[in-house]
């Protein structure tokens, strides 16, 4: 058996709670401030004039400098990707309806620093340059980010601060390369539906096994419309007996909980027949059947999290190929039919 290898890098994003002095909030402050004009005028202008990172320093640097002397330069290069970024998320939402504004809205700022010359990890603190000198912003113990950076994981370039009710919250990625083995000849179809997921595995091209796992989400999803439905009846969602019996619910986490563990038994199934994952566009898919359903059905569609299980199965080290979703019912029904005289390998 010959295996192919390809090397796939992977990211994750840690969110650290931190604080620092007087000195250190007032000059975060300020860089915000600065930060969030700058970001203003670039992402009007990307929408408008359908412009990249590289566009937007031709057109904005020498002006932003004169006007900020005393900014970094390398946060004014974090705001390009960072409007480039929002213009490109605004414009998807508009072409698929989901927003009616001419422009976006800039509700909160993330400052950018879009190199790691102007920040540094250290044991238990951050240090970041700013135009008052580097400044320390401290954090808790994080047992995510000491057993990422124990596995070989390396700080990426860009680092992300926001300012939050007194707290600092700090956005690391971390980034690790991995050399994945597979053989072509090997798959694992995942065919996602509303309350199970079905895994059709074949081996040098000829179906071998093909398990159910039964997630329930669909009726997860249902039961706790229904009780949304109950505690809302008769009283506003802004009543705090409503809002604080809202929030007692849990659905987001149990059902993470479920695509986590399947995504875990898709991987040890994967690795143990050194197999390509094939899986379906499903945010493509979720769009097509979500714009021709009616309201109720809508949301079950959207609540399914058949998108989640692909962004996390895609973040896994795995060779994994996305494919259109049409038939894939069927063409899964019809290898089982043709397998049934074939006697596994």
């Amino acid at each position: 058996m010959v295996l192919e290898k390809l090397l796939k890098t992977l990211k994750r994003t840690i969110i650290l709670e931190g604080w620092t002095n007087g000195i250190g909030r007032q000059a975060l402050r300020e860089i915000e401030e600065a930060y969030r004009e700058m970001l203003s005028e670039m992402v009007e202008y990307a929408l408008e004039h359908r412009a990249s990172q590289s566009t937007l320093h031709r057109i904005f640097y020498n002006r932003f400098r004169e006007e900020y002397p005393w900014l970094p330069t390398r946060i004014i290069k974090g705001c390009y990707r960072d409007a480039v970024r929002r213009a490109r998320s605004f414009k998807k939402k508009k072409r698929k309806g989901e927003t009616e504004k001419d422009k976006p809205e800039i509700r909160s700022t993330t400052i950018t620093y879009s190199d790691s010359q102007d920040w540094k990890l250290r044991e238990g603190y951050v240090e970041v340059r700013t135009h008052r000198g580097w400044i320390r912003i401290g954090y808790r113990n994080n047992k995510h980010l000491h057993r990422y950076l124990y596995n070989n994981w390396k700080p990426s370039s860009e680092l992300k601060l926001k300012l939050s009710s007194g707290k600092i919250l700090v956005y690391l990625t971390l980034v690790r390369e991995f050399e994945v083995s597979y053989n072509p000849d090997n798959a694992v179809a995942v065919d996602i539906n509303e309350n199970n997921v079905t895994l059709a595995v074949f081996v040098d091209r000829r179906l071998y096994e093909i398990y159910r796992i039964e997630t329930s989400i669909g009726r997860i999803v249902i039961a706790y419309s229904e009780k949304r439905k109950r505690i809302a009846e008769n009283r506003s969602t802004r009543d705090r007996v409503a809002r604080k019996a809202l929030r007692k619910l849990r659905e987001g986490e149990r059902k993470e909980d479920i695509i986590y563990k399947t995504a875990k038994i898709v991987e040890e199934i994967a690795r143990k027949y050194s197999a390509t994952v094939v899986v379906g566009n499903a945010h493509r898919g979720k769009s097509r059947m979500a714009s021709n359903a009616r309201k109720r059905v809508r949301h079950r569609i959207h609540q399914c999290c058949a998108s989640k299980l692909v962004e996390i199965l895609n973040n896994k080290p795995l060779y994994d190929v996305e494919e259109s979703e049409a038939y894939s019912h069927q063409e899964i029904r019809l290898a089982v039919s043709l397998s049934r005289d074939t006697p596994p390998l």
